[in-house]
């Protein structure tokens, strides 16, 4: 078994991270460490993880049953657990509700196109998993049909979900995810996305190869490109998700911003 008195500490690390950086709201998200073969240890269920403490997390096997803890195992463990036993790599999840990255998630739009070098190198093109009721298994069902390709995931109508080889570098790339979509809807906002062309790609895949940087990444496994519609620099992707610059998505923008403002205006 890992190191449990570390697992707590790098998880409440997160959950305050995670609640600090206003990614999750009252007690939604949650967070987990594989600590053994059939061993996880995961947050409780309704609790702010802005406030949590090492005492207050959970233990459960990979069925999902409580082997030790005062409260309950978070809602979504069924998750987490499932994704451990899929995939043998993987020692940390998190799951959030980022706001850019779940406006995307809401609105169907994936953050598939290769526009910044850092994400291509370390999450690839970030799919959206279908929508499944919370705490059921339809959410693990949806996600298990994405899983050998991908450790990032917009989950449709919900949030985002991210893994990795411990669960600090599962919550880097839900930081990368959330950068992403912020960066992706300004520069759409501003006219579209300027994609990466298939040389330039190429060239990040063999980086990433001499950098060591591993994970489970679809643009190495399949080329630059699953990428984007584009094979040259410059074609621009807007906030449809077309890769194409129309007036028609400035006007919608528009008119969804000034909505918004007038509403937080009303007294």
């Amino acid at each position: 078994m890992d190191n449990i008195f570390k697992a707590r500490r790098d998880i409440i690390h997160v959950c305050k991270r995670i609640y600090d950086r206003g990614y999750v709201a009252s007690n939604d998200g949650n967070v987990s460490v594989r600590l053994s073969q059939n061993r996880v240890l995961i947050t409780p269920t309704g609790r702010s993880k802005g406030f949590l403490t090492e005492s207050d997390l959970i233990v459960v096997d990979l069925e999902g049953s409580k082997v030790s803890g005062k409260a309950m195992p978070s809602s979504e463990s069924k998750i987490h657990t499932v994704l451990y036993k899929v995939r043998p790599d993987v020692k940390g999840i998190v799951h959030a509700h980022p706001v850019t990255a779940t406006g995307f998630a809401v609105a169907g739009i994936a953050l598939m196109h290769c526009v910044l070098p850092e994400v291509v190198l370390t999450v690839g093109q970030v799919p959206i998993a279908e929508y499944g009721t919370p705490s059921t298994m339809e959410l693990p069902d949806a996600v298990m049909k994405l899983i050998n390709e991908h450790d990032a995931f917009l989950l449709e109508n919900h949030g985002a979900l991210t893994l990795g080889p411990d669960v600090i570098s599962a919550y880097h790339k839900m930081e990368s995810v959330e950068h992403f979509a912020r960066i992706s809807l300004v520069a759409r906002m501003l006219g579209g996305e300027r994609v990466l062309s298939e040389t330039r790609v190429k060239q990040l895949i063999e980086l990433r190869k001499n950098m060591g940087i591993t994970g489970r990444n679809p643009i190495e496994a399949f080329g630059p490109e699953v990428c984007s519609e584009s094979p040259a620099d410059g074609k621009q992707c807007t906030l449809s998700g077309v890769c194409q610059t129309t007036d028609g998505d400035m006007e919608r923008l528009t008119e969804m911003i000034t909505k918004k403002v007038m509403t937080e205006l009303k007294p």
